[in-house]
């Protein structure tokens, strides 16, 4: 399914306004065939004709639209104007925090079409987690009052393959890179055989780091109050399409 937001309650506004200090801003594979020719893109809009969102419905919209002008080449490119550099000296408002992979093929901001001061990005190999990772996208949510956490996990994980090939020969890997397969072991689907384990383990292991960040203390508050919401995603290389993951 297709980056969807229908199904995603809309939460209360928050509550709480935080002591910000004057800090400042330093699915399945295939998916939908692609139609749209570069020689059909719009022009370049340098700014947003909308308004910023608030809560994570909104948000979730705006990262599913600006997902659809990027896999049709038609990208605005937003908030890069002037205005808006010489506005984020005095702060930064962001709606999103997406927390992806290291891929250079995946970053958030391109794949959702996204500007400067939209999105927070925390970006580790395979979106592993570790108190450093933690802590930051707990900054987005509780000082920003940012609504949204989105877990972006990718077709073709580098790291996911690396961690289950080791699985299965039992070799440890270079250095730390053996840490990021230890956090990713558990959520191996074993059942499945060659590519198709790789694939699976990529949507297991997206579910399991929403499931963790859901759940720690300060986050899972926010989500029973209604001002936040931890999802998962998966982004296609062979489609540039977005999937939300149940």
């Amino acid at each position: 399914m297709i980056l969807d937001v229908d199904d995603i309650p809309l939460p209360a506004p928050a509550r709480r306004a935080l002591l910000r200090g004057g800090l400042v801003g330093a699915a399945a594979l295939g998916g939908v065939a692609l139609t749209a020719t570069a020689a059909s893109a719009t022009p370049t809009a340098p700014a947003r004709t909308s308004s910023r969102p608030t809560t994570a419905t909104a948000a979730l919209r705006e990262l599913a639209v600006g997902n659809r002008r990027w896999r049709t080449f038609r990208e605005r490119h937003p908030d890069e104007t002037p205005a808006v550099r010489q506005s984020l000296t005095q702060g930064q408002h962001p709606f999103a925090v997406v927390l992806g992979c290291i891929d250079s093929r995946v970053p958030p901001e391109l794949v959702f079409d996204q500007g400067l001061g939209d999105l927070m990005t925390v970006r580790t190999a395979g979106e592993v987690l570790d108190e450093a990772v933690l802590g930051s996208v707990a900054y987005g949510v509780l000082e920003l009052d940012i609504p949204l956490v989105l877990v972006l996990g990718h077709q073709s994980c580098g790291a996911v393959r690396a961690a289950v090939e080791a699985d299965l020969s039992g070799e440890r890997l270079p250095a730390h890179i053996q840490y990021l397969a230890d956090q990713i072991r558990p959520f191996i689907d074993r059942a499945k055989e060659g590519d198709a384990r790789i694939d699976a383990t990529i949507d297991a292991n997206v579910r399991a780091v929403r499931s963790r960040l859901a759940a720690e203390p300060d986050l899972a508050a926010k989500i029973t109050s209604g001002e936040l919401v931890v999802a998962g995603a998966r982004y296609e290389l062979t489609t540039q399409t977005v999937h939300r993951l149940a």
